[in-house]
């Protein structure tokens, strides 16, 4: 989430007369993200938040976002729901971006995850990826494999200004990945985003999933791998493999990881830290100027990648290979 268009009280007051809301008491930005502006609306009938898609976000993709999130809900996943307006739409548009209103979950996202909340993302990823199982719509994955060498071309001029050879590291990454990349693991629904920050807690037990704008249709194995870059590394960077065995075995306690996912593993964890660094590297030298964000430190995932390279199987991650779990 992050404020990258502002949106004046007389146009969002115009825009929310559409929904039966209630009457705006109060609206702030959300600072933390970096992809959409996100805004937290207080009203007479409650609190709600307000998303206008910015540039990774298609609105002819929005459809797809929002009939997912029903979905699932109607399977038991914990997510957000779109509200409608009277005419019965789900999706407007607002200073000139697509612009939904969601319903507020209950919760907050853990700021230094224990092992307990890595197992609750674990079971709820693996339950998300059941529930999707079923879901009739397609979406190609825009940030998957086929898509990192643009984002490099986009970076590479300036990418040694944020660290001396990062250019030349990426170029040879890109190279392995490409020829690599696993063409035939079990697809179907994932988030390919599943951050701590969008993962809502009430004290240890998870109250709800949010932000589904990179959902889409790809390797399930992936988004595990996603999920272990993005939970289970330290604040100095450190691997922690106690919380990546909770949530490997809390995702194969649901789930199991055939023996080929298993063994591609450390190769989509590469992937997923690559993706990563080149989206993060891409925002970092291109702030708008003016919005209301954070960029994200992309040499945190140039870390994480480096720890990737040297991973030799799932052992490392502390499970035992061919769906014994440690």
């Amino acid at each position: 989430m992050a404020v990258y268009t502002d949106v004046a009280a007389d146009d969002l007051a115009d825009f929310l007369r559409a929904y039966e809301i209630g009457d705006l008491l109060s609206y702030k930005g959300i600072a933390e993200g970096v992809e959409n502006t996100n805004f937290l609306l207080h009203t007479t009938r409650g609190s709600f938040i307000l998303t206008l898609y910015e540039k990774r976000v298609a609105s002819g993709d929005l459809p797809y976002f929002l009939a997912l999130m029903a979905h699932l809900a109607a399977r038991g996943v914990s997510c957000p729901q779109p509200e409608k307006t009277r005419d019965g739409e789900i999706c407007g548009a607002l200073s000139g971006r697509p612009a939904v209103i969601i319903n507020f979950l209950e919760g907050v996202w853990p700021r230094r995850p224990s092992a307990v909340h890595c197992a609750g993302v674990g079971e709820a990823l693996a339950k998300m990826h059941l529930a999707g199982l079923d879901f009739p719509y397609t979406r190609a994955n825009p940030l998957s494999v086929g898509g990192w060498r643009p984002l490099f071309e986009i970076a590479a001029p300036r990418a040694d200004e944020i660290q001396p050879g990062l250019r030349d590291f990426i170029a040879a990454e890109l190279d392995h990945l490409e020829g690599r990349w696993p063409r035939h693991l079990p697809t179907g629904v994932i988030h390919a985003d599943l951050f701590p920050d969008n993962v809502f807690f009430i004290g240890d037990q998870l109250s709800g999933l949010i932000d589904f704008p990179f959902s889409c249709n790809d390797i399930l194995a992936y988004d595990v791998a996603i999920c272990l870059n993005a939970w289970c590394f330290e604040p100095d960077h450190a691997f922690n493999v106690t919380k990546a065995r909770a949530l490997l075995a809390a995702y194969q306690r649901a789930r199991p990881l055939s023996e080929a996912e298993q063994a591609a593993l450390p190769l989509l964890a590469r992937g997923a830290a690559l993706r990563f660094l080149l989206t993060r590297l891409v925002d970092f030298l291109d702030v708008p100027e003016g919005a209301l964000v954070r960029p994200k430190d992309p040499l945190e995932y140039f870390r994480k990648l480096r720890f990737q390279q040297n991973v030799a199987s799932i052992r490392d991650y502390g499970v035992e290979a061919a769906g014994a779990v440690a």
